[in-house]
């Protein structure tokens, strides 16, 4: 069967649905109210940007925006130009957090007023970590991510067995074993996006924060303090830590917990196997949703394993931003262009 005859996986698009719950929604809270959505295999990026815009554009100013936040994460100076666009769009910014918002999410979260946390609700460290042109590889040749904290600990644990030894002549040095895996100019990068990261949270924390010794423990708890970069912060702990937050009023936790429901239904796998080799990916990663227009990254691309390379290649990308919105009675779809 040749793949012209082959009918592509498509997921739904619940714009209808979504659009009911999230006006129900904005008619109970005070203020305006959007949403931020991401997949697993989604993430938080500079082309996330543009459509947020438009989407506040439509808002106008407002005196409180509500933003609901679920995401794995993502880039961290997107995040700082997300929370830059909702400062200036909003007086005050509340985040919504019902599921995991996690990383660069996370940061996201630090940019508002107030942080409402659900009972499935989490934030993570933001500790930075970096997948670099001469970043080892995994088993199938792709680039992986090396962070901070990793290289701490792994020196950190070469001089405590140093320190068992009878004779300090005996010791040695733990960087010229670790050159061997790891590239000295990636262990350079590591340490600067390091440097970025606790940079970006104090920018993030200064547009509500006067306090800098205050921004700076914040960031400092949250990009060095937690022995996972996906340590889940729960309310309780982000009550240590000293974040503006509280229990998420439980009417409010079922409907956003129906919302990204409909979500999930959108994000679902949608992958179509020409053969063992080649197939075509559909899947919604990012939805970003306002009253009357919603915004979804579609992905629409074949892959190809090369089996030389050992890794499979895209091809064919026609991925892109979607604009779906209600004109009158009816819903008006088209490719909302970013570059």
């Amino acid at each position: 069967m040749e793949k012209k005859d082959i009918k592509i996986v498509k997921p739904p698009n619940l714009f209808r649905k979504t659009q009911q719950m999230i006006c129900k929604i904005e008619d109970e809270i005070d203020g305006a109210f959007l949403t931020y959505w991401s997949t697993g295999s989604g993430s938080i990026c500079h082309s996330d940007v543009p459509p947020l815009a438009e989407a506040l554009n439509r808002l106008g100013k407002q005196e409180k925006i509500y933003l609901f936040i679920k995401s794995t994460g993502g880039n961290g100076q997107a995040a700082l130009r997300l929370v830059n666009l909702l400062r200036q769009h909003g007086r005050q910014i509340v985040a919504l957090i019902p599921l995991e918002c996690a990383s660069a999410a996370t940061m996201i979260s630090l940019g508002a007023d107030e942080i409402h946390m659900g009972p499935l609700a989490y934030l993570t460290a933001v500790d930075t970590s970096l997948t670099h042109d001469l970043s080892p590889v995994d088993r199938n040749n792709y680039l992986i991510s090396v962070s901070q904290d990793e290289l701490n600990r792994v020196t950190n644990l070469w001089h405590e067995a140093d320190k068992q030894l009878d004779h300090p002549k005996d010791q040695s040095n733990p960087y010229s074993k670790l050159y061997e895996h790891i590239h000295p100019l990636v262990f350079g990068a590591i340490d600067r996006a390091s440097s970025l990261s606790l940079k970006l949270c104090e920018e993030i924390l200064s547009y509500h924060i006067d306090d800098v010794d205050e921004r700076e423990r914040i960031s400092k708890i949250l990009n060095s303090d937690y022995p996972s970069h996906s340590y889940p912060i729960t309310l309780r702990e982000a009550k240590r830590i000293g974040l503006r937050v509280q229990e998420m009023d439980e009417s409010l936790n079922e409907e956003l917990s129906i919302l990204n429901g409909f979500y999930a239904e959108m994000g679902q796998r949608a992958l179509t196997d020409y053969d063992e080799l080649n197939y075509h990916d559909h899947e919604i990663q990012t939805v970003i949703e306002g009253r009357d227009i919603q915004f979804t990254y579609q992905n629409n691309k074949d892959w190809h394993y090369r089996q030389e390379e050992r890794r499979w290649v895209p091809l064919n990308d026609q991925s892109a931003w979607n604009r779906y919105e209600l004109v009158g009675s009816k819903t008006k779809n088209s490719t909302f262009h970013v570059r």
